[in-house]
């Protein structure tokens, strides 16, 4: 009679040796290759899978397994119909790869640590650099003194490894696949103008008389949509005889508030960034600040602190993450808008 395969068998059973195993030893490991494959596969129970992260095809994968339970004398897997397991021999085998592969990944990364001196490099969108961080650098560097920061004036969402960022600061909604994420702050919408509008003929002091300004639109490829822009902003405070359309249109944030400091008209500006000139009476918000409908409509979008995880434990990162935190704590919510 025909003996039928039981349906829980190793994949690969290795061929029985009479001969005793040699005691392991630094010389007599099996190949680093295929304990890698090996810890990848166990992890995810899915040989497509493992070969995905280890760039390989899966035939590879296979390869390594079988070279590695070769080596071994026993099987490291079962397959029970379509599922994958880890034979009792397996489950013993993946604490100590976990641990001993991540203390090497944690050596390496240690040693291709940037020197302390060497400057911090922080990715910033120009609008945020210039009216936010930019002037608040001062306390970081009296805080710091040995330290210099490097910024890099950058909108786009690059490789921030590739790239030789230590760290990024972001306006989105938060979702950053790859790297540590940590939200700062949130954002309101306001109108502002110079001072000068309020003193001239037909001051901004009443919504009925922006009809009689230029209307200052930001344009920034943020894609903020919890943001009001004028059509929105005008919709909401009922005034239907003011073309949203109209006026002077920028592609980032400080633009606008360049051109409302210049006295050309009524900028819809990002409240944080507008923080600074208002307390400096560079800026007033000429309908007052009980305005609820230009606060942004909700928290998805915000400023947020991106790194890539293994600068995350660098000291210069978390010495300029912590020092960011303090800043950001005293500014818990937006400024009224």
């Amino acid at each position: 009679m025909t003996r039928m395969p039981d349906s829980s068998s190793p994949l690969s059973p290795p061929r029985p040796s009479s001969r005793p195993a040699p005691r392991p030893s630094l010389t007599r490991l099996p190949p680093l290759s295929s304990l890698r494959t090996f810890l990848v596969a166990a992890q995810h129970l899915n040989f497509a899978r493992a070969a995905q992260e280890l760039n390989v095809t899966p035939a590879a994968v296979g390869q390594q397994i079988r070279l590695l339970e070769s080596h071994l004398g026993r099987p490291l897997f079962l397959r029970q119909g379509r599922v994958l397991r880890l034979t009792e021999d397996g489950s013993a085998l993946l604490p100590g790869l976990r641990e001993g592969f991540g203390r090497i990944v944690q050596s390496v990364a240690d040693l291709s640590a940037p020197d302390p001196g060497t400057p911090l490099t922080v990715s910033v969108p120009p609008s945020f650099a210039t009216k936010w961080l930019v002037p608040r650098l001062e306390r970081y560097k009296a805080a710091h003194p040995g330290q210099d920061v490097r910024i890099v004036a950058s909108m786009a969402l690059a490789d921030l490894s590739a790239d030789g960022v230590d760290c990024a600061i972001r306006y989105g909604g938060g979702v950053y696949p790859g790297v540590a994420v940590e939200r700062l702050l949130t954002e309101a919408v306001i109108p502002v103008c110079s001072p000068t509008l309020m003193a001239a003929s037909h001051p901004p002091d009443r919504l009925e008389t922006l009809r009689h300004h230029t209307l200052l639109h930001d344009d920034s490829p943020d894609g903020d949509a919890s943001c009001p822009d004028w059509r929105m902003w005008l919709r909401a405070a009922g005034i239907n005889d003011v073309n949203p359309a109209q006026g002077l249109r920028f592609d980032q944030s400080s633009l606008v508030l360049e051109a409302a400091l210049a006295g050309q008209g009524v900028a819809l500006a990002k409240a944080r960034l507008a923080d600074a000139d208002l307390r400096a009476g560079r800026l007033v918000q000429p309908f007052g600040q009980d305005r609820p409908s230009c606060r942004s409509q909700g928290v998805r979008f915000a400023y947020y602190l991106l790194c890539v995880p293994d600068r995350a434990g660098d000291p210069r990162v978390r010495a300029f993450r912590d020092w960011l935190r303090g800043e950001c704590g005293t500014e818990e919510t937006p400024p009224s808008g």
